[in-house]
C-alpha cells in the first residue's frame, strides 16, 4: 500500500535515504524540504515512508548540531 502523506507530515525519501518534511504536492510528485531547511526537492509518492518518533528526533538533533557547529544559518 502506497502512503498518503499530508503537509508537515516528517519522511525518508527511500530513493535519496534522505529525511524531509511534506511542503505540498505538484502533479504525481510530493515537495519535501529538509528538516533544518534548504531546498526543496521532488520526490514520488511510491518512494516514500513515514519515519519513527526516534528518527525524527534524531533529524532535529544533526541539524542543532550542525547550527552549533556554524555549518548552517
Amino acid at each position: 500500500m502506497t502512503y498518503n502523506p499530508i503537509p508537515g507530515d516528517l519522511v525518508e525519501d527511500t530513493g535519496l535515504k534522505k529525511i524531509g518534511k511534506v511542503m505540498g504536492f505538484v502533479g504525481p510528485y510530493v515537495q519535501l524540504r529538509p528538516v533544518g531547511g534548504g531546498t526543496e526537492w521532488d520526490a514520488e509518492r511510491d518512494m516514500l515512508r513515514p519515519v519513527t518518533i526516534g528518527e525524527a528526533l534524531s533529524a532535529g538533533v544533526s541539524v542543532a548540531n550542525a547550527r552549533s557547529r556554524g555549518e548552517l544559518p
